[in-house]
């Protein structure tokens, strides 16, 4: 299962007054592609149960359902896979818990820790945070639309670009070698969830023109990094 188009992180707070449950539903119906479960402030119990709720609605859909940071609720709730930070547990050991049919992302923040990441076999890369984002406030460094480019030429992995994304810059993210867009606010907090979606999936569809046989091409900046062989493979 490949990360692509557009990715959902939930925050229970941008959502309110409206059910998690219900946003990411509309969410899905206006073209998301990934979610990712990030509770904070749940106990371990609410964390699970909420997970449960959304992993029922949304496999049935084949929307792949990620849990931020938590091996333990991925596990009890029968999640797709997880999203883990530099400071949660360590990738090797998630993968043996979690198995090789589990999705498991790593948070990049910046060169160094993007290049180590090279010799792991992660599903994808989170590079956080490409602009600056009220979401993220313990964010040092951001990679702006330049670090981006050169973040897709030295990495191989597929690539998730967050913070501070909407439609204003998406088409921007995607063409500097974005595989999929991480956003929270411009869909948890929009007034109609499914059209903020749309609107975000429609740039991403622009920018990833089908070729002929259905493929979605890859960012320009990609192609000049993957050999024909993997990218028709991938």
């Amino acid at each position: 299962m490949k990360i692509e188009g557009i990715y959902l992180v939930t925050d229970r707070k941008a959502c309110a007054p409206a059910r998690i449950e219900d946003v990411v539903l509309q969410a899905v119906e206006g073209g998301v592609s990934v979610v990712q479960l990030r509770e904070k402030e749940l106990d371990t119990r609410g964390f699970v149960e909420e997970a449960i709720r959304l992993q029922r609605l949304l496999k049935p859909k084949g929307v792949p359902l990620l849990i931020n940071d938590r091996i333990d609720v991925a596990l009890a709730a029968g999640a797709d896979g997880v999203h883990i930070g530099q400071s949660d547990m360590p990738y090797p050991l998630a993968r043996k818990l979690l198995g090789s049919q589990a999705l498991i992302g790593l948070s990049v923040e910046n060169e160094e820790q993007l290049m180590a990441a090279e010799m792991l076999d992660v599903d994808y890369l989170g590079v956080s945070a490409i602009f600056p984002t009220p979401t993220k406030i313990d964010t040092k460094y951001c990679w702006g639309i330049d670090g981006l480019r050169r973040a897709r030429k030295m990495s191989s992995h597929r690539l998730v670009a967050i913070g501070g994304i909407g439609k204003e810059n998406a088409a921007a993210v995607l063409e500097a070698g974005a595989d999929a867009l991480a956003v929270v606010s411009a869909i948890c907090a929009a007034g109609n969830p499914a059209q903020a979606a749309m609107a975000l999936h429609e740039i991403y569809r622009k920018i990833r023109k089908p070729t002929p046989d259905g493929r979605l091409r890859p960012p320009d900046a990609a192609k000049q990094h993957l050999t024909p062989t993997k990218w028709a493979h991938d």
